[in-house]
């Protein structure tokens, strides 16, 4: 057991000064006082906030930012960003993965990140064929986020075809492909670490693999899916399955509060309404969308139709939560010609009302119990410095730290209790960014 004094921290009724943390030995708040004497434990300067939950990463991905950014043909949209994908997730091994992720998960903590949901699609060799241990890409994965220390949901995705039209998998997507049994398999190989399941889109799996696979998984594990990302992509789903996307989902399978819908960008006002109603949640990743021209999110909409909602990653070009709730929020107003999209009664305050949603609908998109200083609740704590938020009353406190603030304005970071990241540094630093660029080198001519 441990405790920890701060000098203001964000509990789940507001900022307080002087909080005794206690923290239990497998790293969960046990005990919560604030107006606390320090006594004898010192005192953290600062402002103590729960960590950002990161619902939607694609590790791999991190080897493409700035190299996608040209124009190769006189129309560039996500379907051509694709194929560039396709071509640099052919040349990286486990290896080359664990060292991607790892330094990509040491920029998270640093950002202030201290959980994330991995949706990983990058299963087998170049080519399709398995590796003898066919987790070994799962694992290298795991053995990252344990290594940097970042809280993992581990998300292995079911991909199984090329289109909605049953087309089979091109051969550069032959890493990806796995059946509902050799799936299955993989996830029982997983067993023990912290897992949900994920579908890649409804363009790659068919409803009977996607109904088989729930019939057998724990019933609390998170499911997550890519939906209504791109225009195309929703009418080829009204054309070949005869609904839109997130209406085709909702009206065929169970969807419930273990459910995340990754991007949905593109729904009409009645999907709207009925998602929110099913209790599911979206994880926005608005930096990628904005970088893959996919479109922008109804904000305003969904979050009147009382819509949950988290934020991602996702490509990991841009890795700053600060940052995408800015393009969240921003890109709603220049949308609507409005401004405090995301306020509503209960929080008046647009940074508070979209970091309040935003850490309750992490926690749900990855299973956790992060998001929250609170007793029950994974020790997960960010502590800001920045001088600028010492002027603003306490109730303006994230609004200046969402809209003023940046990712060097994270001091230290806590995951399960322990420091991750102290004074700005991780006790791995250099040679998880020496493992790092000794992969760039090695791919450097493939890719």
């Amino acid at each position: 057991m441990k405790k920890y004094f701060f000098e203001k921290a964000y509990l789940t009724d507001g900022w307080h000064n002087n909080v005794l943390l206690t923290v239990d030995d497998n790293g969960f708040i046990s005990a919560v006082e604030a107006n606390a004497s320090s006594g004898d434990h010192e005192k953290i300067t600062g402002y103590a906030l729960p960590g950002f939950p990161n619902t939607h990463s694609h590790a791999f991905q991190k080897i493409l930012a700035g190299r996608t950014e040209y124009r190769a043909s006189h129309k560039d949209n996500f379907w051509g960003w694709r194929e560039l994908m396709y071509q640099f997730a052919g040349s990286i091994d486990p290896e080359d993965l664990t060292n991607i992720a790892s330094f990509l998960y040491l920029e998270m903590l640093k950002a202030g990140y201290s959980s994330v949901a991995e949706f990983h699609y990058l299963h087998h060799q170049p080519g399709g064929v398995a590796y003898d241990n066919p987790a070994e890409m799962s694992h290298a994965i795991i053995t990252a986020a344990q290594t940097v220390g970042i809280g993992l949901t581990h998300l292995p995705v079911l991909y199984m075809q090329g289109g909605f039209d049953n087309r089979p998998l091109a051969q550069n997507q032959m890493r990806f492909g796995h059946d509902v049994e050799s799936y299955l398999r993989l996830l029982e190989c997983l067993g023990g670490h912290k897992m949900g399941v994920a579908f890649h889109s409804l363009r790659a799996v068919p409803e009977q693999a996607m109904s088989e696979v729930l019939a057998v998984i724990d019933s609390q594990m998170p499911v997550h899916i890519h939906i209504a990302e791109q225009v195309k992509e929703v009418e080829d789903c009204q054309k070949q399955l005869g609904q839109l996307p997130v209406e085709w989902l909702l009206s065929h399978l169970n969807v419930d509060n273990r459910w995340c819908l990754v991007h949905a960008t593109h729904m009409t006002e009645h999907e709207m309404t009925a998602l929110a109603k099913s209790t599911a949640l979206v994880s926005l990743c608005p930096s990628t969308e904005a970088n893959l021209g996919d479109g922008f999110f109804p904000l305003a909409s969904f979050l009147n139709s009382g819509g949950r909602i988290s934020v991602g990653s996702d490509s990991n070009s841009l890795i700053d939560p600060l940052e995408e709730l800015r393009w969240l929020e921003y890109g709603a107003r220049l949308v609507t010609q409005q401004r405090n999209i995301a306020a509503n009664e209960a929080d008046p305050h647009t940074g508070n009302a979209l970091f309040n949603a935003i850490q309750k609908g992490g926690a749900q998109a990855l299973g956790q119990q992060t998001g929250a200083i609170c007793v029950g609740y994974r020790a997960d704590i960010n502590i800001v410095d920045n001088i600028l938020l010492g002027q603003v009353p306490d109730n303006h406190i994230l609004d200046g730290l969402i809209f003023n603030g940046n990712r060097g304005d994270i001091k230290h970071v806590m995951v399960a209790g322990k420091w991750s990241i102290k004074d700005r540094h991780h006790a791995l630093e250099e040679k998880i960014t020496a493992d790092y660029q000794k992969t760039i080198a090695r791919l450097g001519d493939e890719i």
